[in-house]
């Protein structure tokens, strides 16, 4: 079994169908894409693999060294605490509090005290909180954000708010990572660190990764497989060569080539 697989996934909104009978799947270590015009249900897929959404019919399920576990239904910290976490296409930051405790907060779901510990100050607490400031700093350097610890979140500037959404999700500890348009609004220079900074975070951390992406020289570039929607439903799926040559992606992206769509907003 897939470490992510997903059948028959519908979701219904009174009468309009948002995603309709949606089967894929994601290997360990792959990177997978899935693109798609504005509105063909990329950001509903993402929500309801993270729990936002309940779907209306269908199976989410992760395979964690043979466990297998039903995702459908359960709430969002569930989903988090059985390995999958994300990013949003509008940055949901905690903005008054600053870059290390935006961090410490996802790190809570996994330590390894309980809240007489915490309010004793048993060593135990001690220890861990030492544990959690260690592994922060070591995803801040990562990212370059080492001398912006202490600083509010909303002081940074966007593409390091992007970043830092990157590290909060790093920080709960997942085994696959959900990138939802992570390089909305970047310049290239920007877009071109954070395709680097994937790659790296793929490999050092062990992580699969799903991106939803409009920058398709980024999707192209990453992408091992990728996934096609369009008003809900799944048309293609393949490698990038193969979805690039898709009669039926072409004619989603408006009549323009994937290959040709590197910078239009779809």
């Amino acid at each position: 079994m897939s470490l992510l697989s997903v059948e028959k996934l519908t979701k219904s909104f009174g009468g309009l169908t948002a995603v309709s009978n949606v089967n894929m799947y994601v290997e360990k270590g792959e990177l997978v894409g899935l693109i798609g015009p504005n509105g063909a249900g990329k950001t509903t897929l993402f929500n309801l693999l993270t729990g936002v959404y309940v779907p209306t019919t269908g199976s989410i399920k992760l395979d964690l060294n043979g466990s297998v576990k039903e995702l459908g239904g359960l709430k969002p910290y569930n989903v988090t605490k059985a390995g999958l976490a994300r990013t949003f296409q509008n940055i949901r930051l905690f903005k008054d509090l600053t870059v290390m405790d935006n961090i410490r907060i996802a790190m809570h779901q996994n330590i390894d005290y309980k809240l007489p510990a915490a309010f004793l100050r048993f060593n135990k607490f001690y220890k861990e909180e030492e544990r959690m400031l260690e592994e922060a700093d070591k995803l801040l350097d990562i990212f370059h954000l080492s001398n912006k610890k202490g600083e509010l979140a909303k002081n940074l500037p966007y593409g390091e708010q992007r970043h830092l959404e990157i590290i909060r999700a790093l920080a709960t500890k997942p085994s696959i990572l959900l990138l939802d348009e992570p390089a909305a609004g970047m310049n290239p220079n920007e877009t071109k660190n954070l395709t680097d900074t994937i790659a790296q975070i793929r490999k050092e951390f062990d992580l699969t990764v799903m991106l939803i992406e409009h920058d398709m020289s980024l999707v192209m570039k990453i992408c091992e497989r990728i996934y096609v929607l369009d008003y809900g439903m799944m048309i293609a799926s393949g490698i990038p060569s193969e979805v690039r040559a898709n009669k039926r992606v072409i004619e989603a992206y408006l009549g323009e080539d994937v290959s040709d769509a590197s910078n239009k907003k779809s």
